[in-house]
């Protein structure tokens, strides 16, 4: 997986690990901006964010959805970051274990004066959750601005995918909220995201990168 044209432009490519921490006070203390990933631990919030990146790696993909208990930062080439949030709502994780991620990840929401923005991803097939509809809720009341990317859209039909952007449009509020399909294996919606997540940064350009191979 290769990015295209004028690596200066592909600030998204140049992702590297920064850093993983498993409370908030280990989080950089400085003024860079942030977009942060947070979904459902079965959401392919990882492939997502290695797919944005054109990285086939840069964010480890679990075998056993539910794994990763760390918020794990990536850092851009003028210091903004990336940031994997603990994925949330695997039911085969001990109930203790899933208040800890969502207490880290919830205060990360609430508090973080950095974060510029979140990447919500849900399932195309099971949106909406009451814990994504949580998670919408806090990111409202935090002012936060969201792009929910429904995932997977490749494993629906096009009109099955399409009505389900109709109707999780419909309940979400459009100054609040940025609704798209995203499809790793078809490359569906990656180059908006990629613009999202850029203007959330202040990045002045992302080129586009290549679909994964």
């Amino acid at each position: 997986m290769k990015p295209q044209g004028d690596d200066r432009f592909n600030t998204l490519a140049q992702a590297r690990f920064l850093l993983s921490a498993a409370r908030l006070a280990q989080l950089p203390d400085d003024p860079a901006a942030e977009v942060a990933f947070v979904g459902r631990s079965n959401a392919g919030k990882s492939s997502a964010l290695n797919a944005l990146c054109a990285q086939k790696s840069l964010a480890r993909v679990s075998k056993t959805p539910g794994r990763t208990q760390l918020i794990n930062l990536f850092a851009l080439p003028g210091g903004e970051r990336l940031v994997d949030l603990p994925g949330y709502g695997y039911a085969a994780v001990p109930e203790p274990l899933r208040r800890s991620w969502r207490a880290l990840a919830g205060g990360y929401v609430e508090r973080r004066a950095t974060l510029r923005g979140l990447v919500l991803l849900m399932d195309v097939r099971h949106p909406l959750t009451p814990l994504d509809r949580q998670l919408l809720t806090l990111a409202g009341t935090a002012g936060r601005p969201v792009l929910a990317l429904l995932t997977k859209a490749d494993k629906l039909g096009r009109g099955a995918r399409a009505a389900t952007l109709r109707a999780v449009g419909a309940e979400l509020d459009p100054a609040a909220a940025t609704v798209g399909l995203f499809s790793v294996p078809e490359g569906l919606g990656q180059a908006a995201a990629r613009n999202w997540i850029a203007a959330r940064l202040g990045l002045a350009q992302t080129a586009a990168v290549s679909r994964p191979d």
